[in-house]
């Protein structure tokens, strides 16, 4: 189960956490998961085609992996932010794992963002991460595309961001292949859907 609007008291409970930026026109979207080559250059595309510019939050094992489309991402002028380097569950992680791993990622992806994979991070993590970094923005969301849900049609994920965006709001999608079937139709469509609404499409 996840919610695709953040209910109103997760900000309460976690008022250092980024969840929307006040803004009379722009939006944010963000991309978790990637970088991958049979996705992210598709993603790249679509931002061009109405140019948005976005952030990027990349797992480190895939920078590794796939340098030269994180290059195409920077070269894009886009945003990028620290997604753990192997995509670990705050929840089911113990705090010095968790902070190496966001360490090694930081090697590779030199940004004060990050957002923890799964939105899942213990109060402790954030101390730690702060510790280590007190210049960290931790950013979460407040609307979900969904997309990474193969229970959801592509049609349900487009429905869900264009129902729920408004000026200042985060938003996510994926760039992963598990994402892909949901992305490839709903991205463009709203991206489209704000270029012609007159939102600005903002990096963090």
């Amino acid at each position: 189960m996840f919610f695709i609007k953040t209910p109103v008291f997760l900000p309460w409970i976690y008022p250092d956490l980024i969840w929307k930026i006040p803004s009379e026109n722009e939006i944010y979207i963000t991309f978790d998961d990637g970088p991958i080559p049979e996705v992210t250059p598709f993603v790249l595309n679509c931002l061009s085609d109405v140019k948005a510019q976005a952030t990027f939050f990349c797992i480190g094992d895939n920078v590794r992996k796939h340098p030269e489309i994180y290059q195409k991402i920077l070269d894009g002028g886009h945003s990028v932010g620290n997604h753990t380097f192997n995509h670990l569950n705050g929840w089911k992680t113990n705090d010095k794992l968790y902070t190496d791993n966001y360490i090694k990622c930081s090697t590779l992806v030199k940004s004060n963002l990050f957002r923890p994979p799964y939105g899942r991070i213990r109060k402790s993590q954030i101390l730690e991460l702060k510790a280590l970094n007190p210049d960290v923005r931790i950013v979460m969301w407040d609307v979900l595309s969904g997309d990474f849900s193969m229970k959801l049609s592509p049609e349900k994920c487009l429905k869900n961001v264009l129902d729920n965006v408004r000026p200042g709001s985060i938003v996510v999608f994926h760039d992963s292949i598990k994402a892909f079937e949901r992305l490839e139709y709903a991205l463009p469509l709203a991206l489209q859907y704000w270029h012609d609404k007159g939102y600005a499409m903002a990096a963090l």
